[in-house]
């Protein structure tokens, strides 16, 4: 019943509206005149608003009236009205007793208005009905995605190792361990909670990057070559959470396994609302091959990247056998 309502309700309040406007006329003016004006006239004449009705609102309206052409779309408006009078007045000239008088013909004229400025009043309301429906679905989907996300970024294998180092660190009675813990609760914190939001601004997502380097370093120690190079030019912008974690998660993931000399290159650039970000490991194919979840985590940026960004993004993910390479450029403006 849902669906019906959904699909044919809209319909059928526009043939109910047609219908009532085509039929009041006609049974008024049956059988004699109104200033002239036969109920044929406006039978055939409302036929012909109707049509302009749809035609404005789903080709002039959507095609013309942008910043560049307005000025158009006004002209062509104007132009129709125009026409449609002198074509109506010779129409109705082709009856000798039909005398055009000022009272009928304001009548003639004017009566394409209503449905010009209903026709666009639709389109404003339709637009906005099917913005806010748009605004719902990505909203819905990026809560969705995000949840996709977390699971994939929350990994008990990178938590047990971590605490496994923070023990090991506590037995040793280190000065690593208190900062570790901190950067380790900062980094849960992040996303577990921050994510959930927005918006977060850049340097609050380079302080978590940074985090997660660090971490990682100290379960790898010098097993792997790190570096990491952040440019800046002082803006604080603001950007969708945990966009960059992910690609360089999954770096340390496939870097430090079975590798001959294991590195990784991490550089961002930020100048404006254009971010530049490279992430760069070699990697062992067969224990890529033996990681049956391998992709996930960038398979869920790619989802929130064209949900979040479209049009503003350029993602490029290579593989030449021996090394992965991945590019993002990001427009925020």
């Amino acid at each position: 019943m849902n669906i019906f309502r959904n699909k044919y309700f809209a319909p059928a309040v526009h043939i109910f509206i047609w219908s009532v406007l085509l039929i009041i006329p006609t049974l008024l003016f049956w059988g004699h005149t109104f200033m002239g004006l036969s109920h044929i006239f406006f039978l055939v004449t409302s036929i012909y608003h109707i049509g302009l009705f749809y035609f404005n609102a789903y080709f002039l309206y959507p095609k013309l009236l942008t910043k560049k052409t307005w000025w158009l779309y006004i002209v062509i408006l104007i132009a129709i009205c125009k026409l449609s009078f002198n074509a109506k007045v010779f129409f109705l000239e082709l009856d000798p007793t039909f005398q055009l008088t000022e009272e009928n013909g304001r009548i003639i004229f004017f009566g394409l208005i209503p449905f010009l400025v209903a026709s666009i009043v639709f389109r404003l309301v339709s637009d906005r009905l099917r913005f806010e429906k748009l605004e719902k679905e990505a909203r819905t989907e990026r809560l969705a995605a995000e949840l996709k996300f977390l699971r994939s970024q929350v990994s008990p294998h990178f938590l047990f190792n971590m605490m496994t180092n923070m023990v090991s660190l506590a037995r040793q009675k280190s000065d690593l361990l208190e900062p570790s813990l901190i950067r380790l609760s900062e980094l849960l914190r992040y996303m577990l909670y921050d994510s959930n939001q927005e918006k977060i601004t850049l340097s609050r997502e380079i302080e978590q990057i940074e985090n997660y380097v660090s971490l990682q370093k100290l379960r790898f120690e010098e097993d792997i070559k790190v570096d990491v190079d952040i440019e800046t030019d002082g803006g604080d912008s603001r950007i969708e959470p945990m966009l960059f974690i992910p690609f360089i998660e999954n770096a340390f993931k496939h870097g430090g396994g079975i590798v001959s000399d294991p590195f990784i290159t991490i550089a961002l650039s930020i100048y404006g609302n254009v971010i530049e970000f490279r992430v760069k490991n070699n990697f062992s194919r067969e224990s890529q091959a033996k990681d049956k979840n391998t992709g996930i985590g960038l398979a869920n940026v790619r989802e929130r990247l064209k949900l979040l960004y479209p049009g503003k993004y350029n993602l490029d993910v290579s593989n030449d056998g021996d090394v992965f390479s991945v590019y993002l450029k990001l427009d925020l403006s």
